[in-house]
């Protein structure tokens, strides 16, 4: 899978990609992920990005014509299907479902926003998502893009060592993942749930999905309209709520 992303500091991509799970799945030829300077596609001694807003106003705005070559040029040189997605605060909520989607694309493009954004012709003419990770503003896209790829690529066959890891995690089913504990079983005065260390997996099954839906419950109680639930989970809940 080819994760490009167009930046003005790809230093800041490379940080984050070569550290790892990304890395690994790098090392492995799973993964390939390359920043892309914008101002490699720049005709001004320069190398500018940016410019001051037609009408006024604060700031500067991302030039087009860098962003359209490059994105020209890196289609031109892998040919075949491509999305092109700009991480913007205006765009679609980031979640699971969006990262399942993408995990089955094999080139992704992202254009991470800088200043006060992109020159509107980038985003009529050329994305074909828009995405936010959240409801705040970063600097720029690039953690936002990182984030993606993170969240992405360890859906690509191959990259996590136990391919049931990333089914059971939360958001996956829907619903918020189980607690999880490990060695010792007794630490101080705290002690592991008996049912785990019984090694009657069916037990062990019955809590953690039991422990999910109260998770989900209690901190993300909207996940539940949505969720894939079973008549034994729904029963499971009205138990839960009896004993609230």
């Amino acid at each position: 899978m080819i994760f490009e992303i167009l930046t003005t500091f790809p230093g800041i991509i490379e940080a984050v990609a070569g550290e790892s799970i990304i890395r690994r799945a790098r090392d492995k030829g799973l993964v390939e992920v390359e920043a892309v300077n914008l101002r490699d596609f720049t005709s001004d001694k320069h190398k500018t990005t940016d410019d001051s807003p037609f009408g006024g106003g604060p700031g500067m705005v991302m030039k087009l014509e860098p962003v359209f070559d490059a994105v020209d040029t890196l289609i031109s040189r892998r040919p075949g299907k491509v999305r092109v997605a700009l991480m913007t605060p205006q765009g679609e909520r980031f979640d699971q479902a969006k990262a399942e989607q993408l995990a089955r694309e094999n080139h992704i493009i992202m254009i991470c926003g800088r200043y006060e954004g992109v020159d509107e012709r980038i985003r009529r003419h050329l994305v074909t998502d828009e995405m936010s990770i959240g409801d705040y503003v970063l600097t720029g896209g690039e953690l936002a893009a990182m984030v993606v790829v993170d969240a992405v690529a360890r859906l690509v066959p191959g990259v996590l060592g136990d391919e049931s890891s990333a089914e059971s995690e939360s958001f996956s089913s829907g619903l918020l993942e189980y607690p999880q504990y490990t060695r010792p079983a007794q630490y101080r005065e705290y002690s592991v749930p008996e049912v785990l260390v019984s090694g009657n997996h069916k037990e062990i099954e019955k809590w953690r999905r039991e422990h999910s839906l109260r998770r989900t419950l209690e901190r993300r109680p909207d996940l539940l309209n949505s969720a894939p639930l079973t008549e034994e989970d729904r029963r499971t809940l009205v138990r839960i709520r009896k004993e609230e």
